[in-house]
């Protein structure tokens, strides 16, 4: 790999975009709070697949949402792909807003949701080319053609639901969301696109400032406002960043960043066809519920969890870096492997000291 040649000049936007993202979504967090309550976007526990035992506010993606926009135009390149993201996530977030307090049927927000999709389509966020994974079949690059089109929009749709659907947990999909911007943002910074660091780095930022609220027990949950965010904007800058490539890893890497939540939808979805069920219909075949089965709590289910997609994360990182950082980061994945493998050894059950839970685990019926 080539010497990284940016400056301190060029890395300042990054770094000022995930601060003000950060102290952003920290700040108006409590205000979406106080929102939420006076619209009724509140999340009342009704069925077993709930986690929590009392009503909790919902709607903390909108804090996500303004802290990242707010970010991204003051430190980033707003060119015309940029210009399509943000104008879909305007429309994901309306939609999820409205779901939030009075929901919506999966159908019309499946429509909207590829509306969002198209309009990131129509400026320019399209996966034209990934190179050939079976280079012994045809040529170096697969050229999608007039398939392009609806290629990108499956692959928008599909992850915005994707991480929707692992939001089950005190801050699991927004953990795991951060992780992944995190892992797209060392990729950005080592390819020395600084447009789509600064894109990584606002989304990163929007998340972590979350973090305090929605960590187990959760004052408010970000909702599909958030979720469905977080998930769309995932989509749409791996198709400006990582897609764009043109290496073996454009076909790679976003798959092995997003590989969780795409996991999770693809191996739910499948259990539910071969029991002859929607796999539409909600349920408790998440692998977030597989974990509190096994008698973990929501702390231990999330951190193993996080584990689990900072490995990915690590995996994406190595496949483009060589060298001596190949070394730090295969330390750094073995102590982080090794101290969530101890801390739930040492907490089998989910007895931590002044640990406390939004929720009773939950028990098959």
């Amino acid at each position: 790999m080539n010497e990284i040649l940016f400056d301190r000049t060029s890395v300042l936007p990054v770094i000022l975009s995930l601060a003000a993202a950060l102290v952003l979504s920290f700040c108006l967090t409590p205000l979406v709070k106080w929102l939420a309550v006076k619209i009724g976007a509140v999340d009342v526990p009704k069925d077993k697949r709930r986690m929590h035992d009392h009503p909790i506010p919902r709607l903390g993606g909108l804090a996500i949402f303004i802290g990242f926009v707010v970010a991204v135009l003051l430190f980033g390149d707003v060119n015309r792909q940029l210009r399509g993201i943000l104008l879909g996530g305007c429309v994901i977030v309306a939609v999820g807003v409205v779901d939030d307090s009075h929901p919506l049927g999966a159908g019309i927000k499946f429509i909207l949701q590829i509306v969002a999709a198209l309009i990131a389509v129509w400026h320019g966020v399209v996966i034209e080319m990934i190179a050939n994974p079976l280079p012994f079949i045809g040529g170096e690059y697969w050229d999608f053609g007039i398939m392009a089109v609806p290629i990108t929009v499956i692959w928008i749709v599909a992850v915005t639901n994707s991480v929707n659907l692992i939001d089950g947990l005190d801050g699991l999909a927004d953990g795991v969301s951060t992780i992944a911007a995190l892992t797209m943002l060392i990729i950005a910074l080592l390819m020395e696109d600084m447009g789509m660091a600064a894109i990584c780095a606002a989304l990163a930022g929007g998340c972590i400032g979350f973090i305090p609220y929605n960590r187990n027990p959760a004052k408010i949950f970000m909702g599909d406002t958030g979720s469905t965010f977080l998930g769309f904007v995932l989509a749409t800058v791996s198709v400006t960043g990582l897609f764009k490539l043109y290496a073996v890893i454009s076909f790679v890497v976003p798959f092995i960043i997003l590989g969780f939540p795409i996991y999770d939808t693809v191996s739910a979805f499948t259990r539910r066809i071969l029991k002859g069920q929607n796999p539409m219909k909600a349920d408790r075949s998440h692998t977030h519920h597989k974990l509190i089965d096994l008698g973990m709590n929501q702390k231990q289910a999330v951190a193993t969890l996080y584990m689990v997609a900072g490995v990915l994360g690590l995996c994406a990182v190595m496949i483009v870096t060589s060298g001596y950082v190949k070394v730090i980061l295969s330390v750094a994945a073995l102590a982080g492997t090794a101290y969530t493998v101890a801390r739930i050894i040492r907490y089998p059950h989910g007895h931590h000291r002044g640990e406390t839970s939004g929720s009773e685990p939950e028990k098959e019926a």
